[in-house]
């Protein structure tokens, strides 16, 4: 399979993407300009990545102009057929203002710009991710001033009943709770999918945690299983 990580004015977490499953995950990645309109070299099997960074400056707000690029058009064309979607950070802001993705990333409840180890967990559900995962506790990097996940009520009683929160931000015991929530995302939210099970967001950034040189492998697993998905 391939990966496709797209490369907006303003990301900066797309090398890194690209180091993590070139050369800790040993895939084929393509690099994808945000101006570009052609997905047709990468099929159901492949997987378009969407990085971190500031894209377009973050202005009006984090993802929302993004949302509108050319590229984008064809990921949302790419992800409606069925193809694989990961958006981290700030890609997981640009799903959300796609609309492929429900609810929407606000400013930290702090209102200060968190950069350090977070700890989460997977919830026990149906999708590629949960089931590579397990029930392990994995230590990830998160860094994002608009990182908390809102959603109203009725989308968040639909996520849950439908399976669809991925990851939540717990304590390095797996105790879910406010102290070890770095953002103020509600019930703790740190990553999520769509009904069909093959769009993911998350804010914390697995790239960043592949390298056996940085003594932290945990986001191996989440990347990898990705490979998995049919």
């Amino acid at each position: 399979m391939k990966f496709g990580i797209i490369v907006f004015p303003g990301s900066n977490c797309d090398r890194d993407m690209m180091h993590a499953l070139q050369d800790d995950l040993q895939q084929e990645v393509v690099m994808l300009w945000h101006k570009d309109r052609d997905l047709s070299m990468f099929g159901k099997e492949d997987c378009i990545v969407l990085p971190g960074g500031f894209s377009y400056g973050d202005y009006l707000r984090c993802g929302a102009v993004a949302r509108f690029s050319p590229m984008m058009e064809q990921v949302i064309n790419f992800a409606n057929e069925g193809g694989k979607v990961l958006g981290v950070c700030n890609g997981f802001q640009i799903l959300c203002e796609s609309g492929l993705l429900p609810g929407v990333l606000l400013q930290n409840d702090h209102q200060k710009f968190v950069c350090k180890n977070v700890y989460i967990k997977s919830e026990v559900n149906d999708n590629v991710i949960s089931r590579a995962v397990g029930e392990r506790v994995l230590k990830i990097p998160v860094a994002h001033g608009e990182g908390r996940y809102y959603a109203d009520a009725a989308t968040l009683d639909a996520l849950h009943k439908n399976n669809q929160v991925v990851f939540r931000y717990c304590d390095e015991h797996g105790e879910v709770h406010i102290k070890s929530n770095p953002n103020g995302a509600l019930n703790n939210i740190a990553g999520i999918c769509n009904d069909k099970r093959n769009v993911f967001g998350m804010m914390p950034h697995p790239e960043r945690a592949t390298s056996d040189v940085l003594k932290n492998t945990d986001g191996r697993a989440i990347l990898h299983a990705l490979t998995f998905m049919n």
